[in-house]
């Protein structure tokens, strides 16, 4: 694995206003400027999926949602339409090893992390553009912990085995900043998770991919750029993943579990030539604090549908010792 680490010593201004009209709507209580025309101001969440295939920037293939219907559903924020559905997305996933005593200290009990080798857990730092989805375009990214399964007492080797067979995994998000004003309110109001404002790029070429997130003063925090790597072609539905986020919502233990069909993308063991720059920002002090280490896995999804759930109820999880 061949890895650069330097620092971000530039500073860029966060870019103009949108030159696209925008449209007022109340959400959660708040006020928030929409694109006019676009997806939340035309469907509110309840796309017509007839409608939505039609958009050349989706295609025709709606078999993911169509097995997974909306509804109308009682939330914190009021009844909204769940869930919420991303129609055309791409990301980019660095797994990286971190001390394990170092992550003990992030995790609100009873929340551990799962072991990968002797003193050592993993950490992931995820960059989302979301081309397409129920509440227009925006990029995000995240920093979360994997943690061993709620509930499960099996050795953490066993839960990871598990988690690689199954495309099944379990983690505590400790950072989730995004772009756009109304996916911040539905992050912090809907779900109570930690998200900010911040200026996020993610672009995909024919030769490498690029990642960037600045403050929303223009304070470089973290980049990353590492050449693309070849690519598959996967059969609609035959790999989805599930990632489940565990956080508490009310001061009650929540599970949001949110589901991934790839179509186009690649996994690499130990990528190598991955170049990451860190600035003076929240997300580059937290993967210091987390004493982050080698790449263990990249996951790169150029084209990709995702389905994000509401909340759910882990019920007993204050009393369960795991």
């Amino acid at each position: 694995m061949s890895l650069t680490i330097g620092r971000l010593v530039s500073s860029r201004a966060r870019p103009p206003p949108s030159k696209f009209p925008t449209v007022q709507v109340t959400f959660g209580g708040q006020q928030v400027d929409v694109p006019k025309g676009g997806y939340y101001d035309r469907y509110r969440m309840n796309p017509n999926l007839d409608e939505v295939a039609l958009d050349p920037a989706v295609g025709p293939d709606m078999n993911f949602f169509l097995n997974t219907p909306k509804k109308l559903v009682d939330s914190r924020v009021g009844q909204i339409y769940a869930p919420n559905f991303y129609y055309r997305t791409s990301s980019v996933q660095l797994v990286f090893l971190a001390p394990l005593d170092q992550l003990k200290s992030r995790l609100p009990s009873p929340l551990e992390p799962i072991t990968v080798l002797p003193g050592y857990g993993l950490v992931a730092l995820t960059f989302y553009a979301y081309q397409v989805c129920d509440n227009d375009p925006y990029n995000e990214v995240s920093i979360a912990i994997i943690v061993r399964q709620p509930g499960e007492v099996s050795y953490s080797t066993t839960q990871l085995l598990s988690s690689m067979w199954n495309r099944t995994f379990y983690g505590y998000v400790l950072a989730l900043p995004v772009d756009t004003e109304i996916a911040r309110v539905r992050g912090v109001y809907g779900y109570q998770l930690p998200k900010w404002l911040a200026d996020i790029s993610l672009e995909m070429n024919e030769e490498k991919v690029m990642a960037s997130i600045s403050g929303a003063d223009g304070t470089p925090d973290l980049r990353l750029e590492v050449p693309l790597p070849a690519l598959k072609t996967i059969p609609s539905q035959s790999f989805i993943g599930t990632n489940n986020a565990i956080n508490k919502i009310d001061g009650k233990w929540h599970q949001v579990t949110v589901q991934t069909n790839p179509l186009l993308a690649t996994q690499l063991l130990l990528p190598r030539n991955v170049s990451i720059s860190r600035g003076e920002g929240p997300l580059s002090k937290l993967l210091s604090e987390l004493g982050i280490g080698t790449i263990l896995r990249m996951d790169v999804l150029k084209d990709a549908q995702m389905i994000l759930n509401m909340p759910t109820p882990l019920k007993g999880l204050d009393n369960v010792k795991l």
